[in-house]
């Protein structure tokens, strides 16, 4: 069961339309003298939708009953003999559903689903469960459309009642006194003509008042029904809006009631929030120290793969400083043996410069010598052609 304002749980799998209006001959809703339909009396359906009906629990005022047990046929009616809009609603051959709008109702929208509306005549709270957001949007439009049609139906009623009323007094009020001036007129001149009156003209002029008589005294009768009616409907308007007052006081504390549960609700969802948001934080705080962990362990083991590699290479470490220690010996015998070599590089650098010297002494030496060896070799070829001349001369 759900508080008044709240949307009550559907039945599964029922779905309801709305929109398409049925053959009249399909509703046959009560109301009608005799058993007839609403057809036969000048009511019509306008508009027909399918919804979950519910009312409000009489005794407890805050529960919802589920008055059908699925989807039903809801559909607005206007009287056009009475100048009516009705709500009417059947399941099977049970009425559920009828409802006459008035200008002081109100449809409210409770959640995206249901809405409500409080009939005062019926002394109940009508809800209705819809399968979607735009069929409700819908009935609540219609809704107000016949409200609105309904407030203009009622002051052109009473503007006749009014109009009606006032032209019945003044044509009651006019009729005798216009009979009993044209009488006395009529009188007074065939007095001036005649002299005096004849037994034929005082006797139509006693038909015409016996007439006017006649009809004041409907007159007077049919006012004393109207006020009687107005008086009659002056009471239902009374006791309908007493009881709209009671029920607005009502709802008035339902209402504040409903508010401060919504109130507090409101409280302890914000309490909520925060203590989600703090959920959400220490998870994301948790998130980020497990993902720490794991970098660390991986550190972890790549750390350990190197401390396995140190103890590796710290095994081979004795083997390294023996091969260290030849490798030093033999690089000391290797530089004494390069400083010997260096110190044989320098004698053969000062022999080399001693022999460079000694060759350019040589080429000086083999230079002058070629030179002497050209000249004695010039004299030698002198020689010869004297030789030569002088073996030619002999």
């Amino acid at each position: 069961m759900c508080e008044v304002g709240t949307r009550p749980p559907l039945p599964a799998g029922d779905r309801g339309g709305g929109g398409e209006t049925p053959p009249a001959s399909a509703l046959s809703p009560p109301g009608c003298a005799a058993g007839e339909k609403c057809r036969e009396m000048g009511e019509q359906p306008i508009f027909t939708t399918r919804a979950h009906v519910f009312q409000i629990d009489p005794t407890t005022k805050k529960n919802w009953v589920p008055a059908s047990k699925q989807a039903v046929t809801v559909s607005y009616f206007y009287d056009s003999t009475r100048n009516s809009y009705r709500i009417i609603s059947v399941d099977g051959a049970k009425v559920i559903i009828n409802s006459t709008i008035t200008p002081n109702m109100t449809f409210t929208k409770t959640s995206q689903k249901f809405g409500q509306w409080a009939d005062s005549r019926a002394n109940t709270v009508f809800g209705l469960g819809f399968s979607s957001e735009q069929l409700l949007t819908k009935f609540a439009e219609k809704f107000q459309e016949v409200k609105e049609a309904a407030r203009l139906a009622r002051d052109r009623s009473q503007e006749k009642i009014e109009t009606s009323s006032n032209h019945s007094q003044e044509s009651g009020r006019e009729t005798p006194c216009s009979t009993r001036a044209s009488s006395v007129n009529g009188t007074d001149d065939e007095k001036a003509s005649h002299g005096g009156p004849s037994d034929a003209q005082l006797k139509t002029e006693n038909d015409r008042l016996k007439l006017a008589l006649a009809q004041s005294s409907c007159n007077v009768k049919k006012w004393e029904m109207e006020l009687h009616t107005l008086r009659e409907s002056n009471a239902r308007l009374t006791s309908a809006l007493q009881e709209s007052a009671a029920s607005l006081e009502h709802w008035k504390k339902q209402f504040s009631i409903c508010k401060d549960e919504n109130d507090q609700l409101q409280s302890k969802i914000d309490e909520l929030e925060e203590q989600c948001n703090e959920i959400n934080k220490e998870r994301e705080r948790n998130m980020q120290l497990s993902r720490r962990l794991q970098e660390l362990e991986t550190e972890l083991q790549d750390k350990e793969l190197e401390i396995e590699d140190l103890r590796k290479q710290g095994e081979i470490i004795p083997e390294l400083m023996t091969e260290c220690e030849t490798v030093s010996q033999k690089l000391q015998a290797a530089e004494k043996r390069n400083k010997d070599l260096e110190d044989k590089v320098r004698a053969l650098r000062t022999e080399v410069e001693e022999s460079k010297h000694r060759q350019n002494n040589l080429k000086t030496e083999l230079q002058t010598f070629l030179d002497v060896l050209d000249g004695k070799i010039d004299e030698l070829h002198d020689f010869r052609q004297g030789l030569s001349k002088l073996g030619v001369d002999n």
